[in-house]
């Protein structure tokens, strides 16, 4: 039996082919389809809305630096530096190390966060969020065992100068006070 045959094999043995990844495999979050990833062709009955269908996720190990802008809702996993803009709302995960101003709709933060929220709707500071800044909002809310250090103004950042404050004099919030009725 020679090692070294010129014949060719008669039963070849299959080789073991590894899977192939596509570039939407590999970056598609967990939980998620990568259906729900792929662009959607705009069609009279179904127009594309950028609120519903723009999805940005930044998975653990991922770290960048400088200014970001979403569109839709982003969930962040990863460590951001720098400023982060929003239209819709930004999730901050339990893994992630922000270190940037973020302006949003709305913001719920997991992680851990350095720098000023400035929010038109809603800032959510979940348990294991540690928030060092300060924070701009209508609505807050701290969860029991968040961190939160910094100030916070309850009202969004255009309305301050629109806000205006109307003092009575005693005699009137008497009246008013009393039903209408001048005190004896």
């Amino acid at each position: 039996m020679a090692l070294f045959n010129k014949e060719a094999e008669k039963n070849p043995k299959p080789q073991p082919t590894k899977p192939q990844v596509t570039p939407l495999q590999a970056v598609t979050p967990p939980g998620a389809s990568h259906d729900e990833l792929l662009p959607r062709a705009a069609t009279p009955s179904a127009p594309m809305t950028a609120a519903s269908d723009g999805r940005a996720y930044l998975d653990k190990g991922c770290k960048i630096s400088g200014k970001l802008f979403f569109e839709g809702p982003v969930k962040i996993d990863g460590q951001v530096d720098g400023q982060i803009d929003a239209n819709d709302s930004v999730f901050i995960g339990d893994s992630a190390v922000v270190t940037a101003q973020i302006k949003a709709a709305s913001v719920a933060v997991a992680g851990k966060v350095s720098g000023d929220i400035i929010a038109t709707k809603r800032v959510e500071i979940r348990p294991s969020a540690k928030v060092l800044g300060n924070l701009t909002t209508p609505v807050l809310v701290v969860h029991e065992g968040a961190v939160f250090e910094g100030h916070c103004a309850m009202q969004a950042e255009h309305s301050r100068e629109e806000h205006k404050i109307t003092l009575f004099p005693k005699e009137e919030q008497r009246i008013a006070n009393s039903g209408g009725q001048k005190p004896a």
